[in-house]
């Protein structure tokens, strides 16, 4: 008996889901994505290992010339033929000449800059703070009488408990020094005894000291004597002035007669100050 012959059913083809499809491409991206910042990375790391590799090596062989200029410098390594030390000299004397040469062309400005910028913080700021501090501080003296036991062509000063004395202005044998230039105010009050058989007034000075010409008179002041018949009488006598003087300029005060000057607390006195 014939059965009748039926082709085979074809086996359907598989389809892939979309959705499976997107998770496959979405971790394919992220694994190409994650690729790349992995090599750019690794990349980075390898060019600062190789620069540090590079600085090492300069430093390696900056050390080995050092040491060959060392050994080169003994009586052993000038006898060994391993080294040609008449050619490293030579390199190392080289070196020291340009080092030199661009030393001597920089500017002294820029060295003294370099300078400040190595000091030590601590240093640098007491540096500053004290020059804060000096150009604070007014220059300024003020001087009390100081008597002396006989009669003086140049009135003598001493210093006071709260009278200033800047280091800007010097005391010298009965003058103030100042070491630096500008406008100056000096003043000076003099307290005197007046007896009645003196007819002649009495006279205060205050002199620029000139070493090699006359002084020149800068202030002066006079008062007549009392006419009262007790023994002493005191007045004063005070002036000051606006002056221009030069570094080093010295200023002192004198009087008619010295003898006759009083010496009690706030009664003679001396000072200047810079404007």
């Amino acid at each position: 008996m014939n059965e009748p012959y039926s082709p085979a059913t074809p086996r359907p083809i598989s389809s892939t889901s979309p959705s499976t499809m997107k998770m496959f491409m979405g971790f394919l991206t992220v694994f190409i994505v994650a690729q790349m910042i992995g090599t750019v990375l690794f990349c980075l790391y390898l060019h600062m290992k190789m620069d540090k590799m590079e600085e090492v090596l300069s430093l390696n062989e900056d050390y080995i010339f050092l040491r060959k200029v060392q050994k080169c410098q003994t009586a052993e390594g000038q006898k060994s033929t391993l080294l040609d030390c008449e050619k490293i000299l030579k390199s190392f004397q080289d070196l020291q000449c340009k080092d030199g040469e661009a030393s001597k062309q920089q500017p002294k400005f820029e060295m003294q800059k370099g300078d400040k910028h190595h000091e030590h913080p601590n240093v640098m700021h007491k540096n500053e703070t004290s020059v804060a501090a000096e150009k604070r501080q007014p220059i300024a003296a003020h001087l009390a009488g100081q008597k002396s036991s006989k009669a003086v062509s140049v009135l003598e000063w001493r210093t006071t408990m709260y009278g200033p004395m800047s280091n800007a202005i010097s005391y010298q044998e009965g003058k103030l020094k100042v070491k630096e230039a500008g406008l100056y105010y000096i003043y000076s009050q003099v307290s005197f005894c007046t007896k009645a058989e003196s007819s002649a007034p009495f006279t205060l000075y205050i002199y620029l000291y000139l070493p090699m010409e006359e002084d020149r008179l800068l202030l002066k002041g006079l008062d007549t004597h009392s006419t009262s018949k007790s023994l002493c009488d005191l007045q004063s006598i005070r002036e000051g002035g606006v002056f221009k003087l030069r570094e080093g300029d010295m200023v002192f005060v004198n009087v008619t007669d010295s003898t006759l000057v009083n010496y009690k607390h706030g009664s003679t006195y001396f000072g200047i100050f810079k404007l």
